[in-house]
Formats: structure tokens, sequence, C-alpha cells
């Protein structure tokens, strides 16, 4: 007797009405009495030839539709646990060969020097020889690269390899490699300049440091360019990034007084219309926003408080008329709990853990606050792992 292919779970199998996982089933299929799989029409033909055993997608065999509704129910699912139920507004998904940023990982063994991802669950390097989701810009360094890391990594060591679009093109970091004597810091000094690298950080133990950087390197964000710390953290995509702040200032309109809490760079901040008041407990990143800002003639307070240890009590959020979060994977239980006892009248809150926002959410609810709607973010195209933006009201 066959069984129908439901729903697809967390980590990406398919899962039967009677709670059978699948790998690589999507809704619509049937699962035979004999263990084949009929596909419905959900499935696609993966694109890329080291699909499934590269680790950077997971759900490459989706179509477009499939995917779409994977990230909805991602959502929706969640929300379902702690007893909610709100509008789910249709995904937005990031295309193809549009990540801006991405770490892999380097090895040289038996004579060849192998980059990519790690092997899905397991510690082996799949040797890049094509990706799909990688920025054209980023991936096209990666023949240079090899031959680079051939000469300044040594054998059997792996090295991690930090990759983001900055405005002036690529910043890298790698980490794990040995850049020492002349010979070497002129290899690295010409493959930075023969592809026009915006900057290159080593760290060799002892922390990254910026070994190539013919200016300072900025991002862009709300019209303004942010000076950009070594390894700071950006939206994977700038599709996906414009359509978070699209939500939250949907989510934030008509507000005169709008804090932003785990602001990073300013992402929301330098969007936002009226007084912003923009906490980051990152030092580097809460001065580059405050420098920023002021340069661009601004109306931003910036902060550097870390929320986890010293959250926004009640009182203090007397004084706003929106909040902004954007948390960390863990959520923001304790900024939350906050804010469920206070009176802000809108809420706007960015996620990269369905999970951790519905359990956060479940909290606001308690407090009175209402989940008007919720927006899945697909920006790790073909990958598990989904993002959203919600509104609430109070």
């Amino acid at each position: 007797m066959s069984e129908e292919i439901v729903r697809i779970a967390a980590r990406g199998d398919g899962v039967t009405a009677g709670g059978r996982h699948i790998p690589f089933a999507v809704p619509g299929d049937l699962l035979l009495s004999d263990g084949t799989l009929q596909h419905g029409p959900g499935h696609q033909a993966p694109p890329c030839r080291h699909f499934p055993a590269c680790g950077g997608c997971q759900l490459q065999h989706l179509t477009d539709e499939a995917y779409s509704d994977y990230c909805v129910s991602r959502v929706a699912g969640a929300l379902a646990q702690h007893g909610i139920t709100t509008e789910i507004r249709p995904p937005h998904l990031s295309p193809p060969r549009a990540r801006r940023r991405a770490t892999l990982r380097a090895l040289k063994a038996g004579g060849r020097l192998l980059i990519g991802f790690n092997e899905a669950g397991s510690n082996r390097i799949v040797d890049m020889a094509e990706c799909h989701i990688l920025h054209p810009r980023l991936f096209d360094l990666l023949r240079s690269l090899r031959i680079l890391l051939t000469s300044i990594l040594p054998a059997k060591r792996v090295a991690e390899v930090q990759m983001a679009l900055a405005d002036q093109g690529p910043d890298l970091m790698l980490k794990g490699v040995e850049v020492a004597g002349l010979e070497a810091i002129e290899a690295v000094t010409a493959f930075c300049e023969a592809n026009r690298l915006a900057r290159l950080s080593i760290d060799e133990g002892l922390g990254p440091e910026p070994r190539f950087e013919p200016q300072l390197v900025t991002v862009t964000l709300g019209g303004v360019p942010v000076s950009m710390p070594i390894g700071s953290f950006l939206q994977a995509t700038e599709d996906g990034e414009a359509a978070l702040v699209e939500a939250v200032r949907e989510a934030t309109s008509g507000a005169a007084r709008i804090a932003d809490l785990f602001a990073g760079l300013g992402t929301f901040a330098l969007s936002l219309d009226g007084q912003v008041t923009a906490a980051e407990a990152g030092r580097e990143a809460i001065l580059a926003l405050k420098l920023a800002a002021a340069r661009a003639g601004r109306s931003l307070q910036a902060e550097h408080r870390d929320l986890y240890r010293r959250p926004y009590d009640s009182k203090e959020l007397k004084a706003f008329d929106a909040v902004v979060l954007d948390p960390p994977r863990a959520g923001a239980q304790d900024q939350v709990r906050e804010l469920a006892g206070s009176a802000v009248p809108r809420i706007a809150y960015v996620s990269c853990n369905p999970a951790t926002f519905a359990r956060d959410a479940e909290i606001l609810a308690k407090g009175g606050y209402k989940l008007d709607w919720a927006r899945p973010v697909g920006q790790f195209r073909w990958s598990t792992h989904v993002e959203l933006a919600a509104a609430f009201s109070n």
C-alpha cells in the first residue's frame, strides 16, 4: 500500500501521514509498497552536480513552488506548536547565485587543494567545481584562491575561508594559513591586486589582521556607507535584505520614536524614518554605525549595550512608539519578556530561527500583543534555513 508524502521536516526529509521520514521526498510524492518513491509535481532535477553530497544545499530537488510551501510550513508549524495562528504572507525567495557571504573550508592533501562546503553531516570537503548559490563575483575567486592556498596552506591542515561582498569588492578572511617570508607576502599581494579585493585578512591563530586594504571597506545600508569591521554580519543576499527592510518599515510605519535592538551595522536603523535609537553589543559595529549616521546627518542615537545581560526594561521602553528586534538564532527571550510587559504599540521582529521566534511570539501574545502577519524569507536558497519578518501590535 502506498503512502503520500504530506510535509517536509525541519531537516529536509519528506514525512508521510504516518510519520515515516523519507530522504529527498516532497509533498505529493508517493512512497510505494516496495520502498521506491514516485515523484510528484513538486520535484525538479537538481541543477548542481554536487547535490546532494554538498552541505551547502539540502533542497535542490524542490521546485520553487514546493520550496515556497516549505518556507511557509516552517513558520506556520513553529507557531502552531505554541498555539498561534496568523496571516503567513507569500515568501520571498532569493534567486540562484545571489549569496554575498559564505564560509568555505580548504584542505591541501595528496597533492590537491580542496575547497568548498563540507559534505552534509561530515567534515569531508566537497571540492567545488560549480555553485548555484554563491554570487559569481565570489565563485570566480576560487580558481586564483586555489593557487594561493596551495602555497600558504600547510599540508593536511584545514583552513577557513570567510567571503563577503563589500561596496569595494570581495572581502576575504583566511584562517589557519601561514604567510611567512617575502615570497608568500608577494603572492598574497599579487592575488589581492589581480582579483581586485576590497580586503584580505589573515588569522594565523591570534585573531584576524588585515594584510591588504587599499581603502576603507564599507557596506551601504539605507543609502549610507558604513565601515565594515572584519567578520561583520551581513544579510545573506541584497534582495533578501531589501525584503526584510520593506517588512520592518511597514511594521513600524508612522512611528516617530523607534528602538532598533540587536542593530548590528544598521541594516534597519539606517532605513527607518523618525528618531531611531540603535542598541548593539558589538563595540566595533555600533561605533561604525554611530560614525556613519553622523556623517550622513541621520537622526540616530547609538548605544553599546548587551541586550542579553541588560535588556531594555518596561520603563525605558515607554520612550518608543515601535521596537525592531533582530536577534541571533537563540532569540531574545529576556528582552521579549520586558516588551510583553510594556505599552509599546508596535513591534517588528526579524528572525533567523522560526522555533525561537515562535517561543518569543507566545510570550508577547500572553502579554497582550497580536501577531498581525509574518513573511518567510528564503535567503539561503535550497537550504532548510528559513528566516522571517513579522509584525506585532498592542
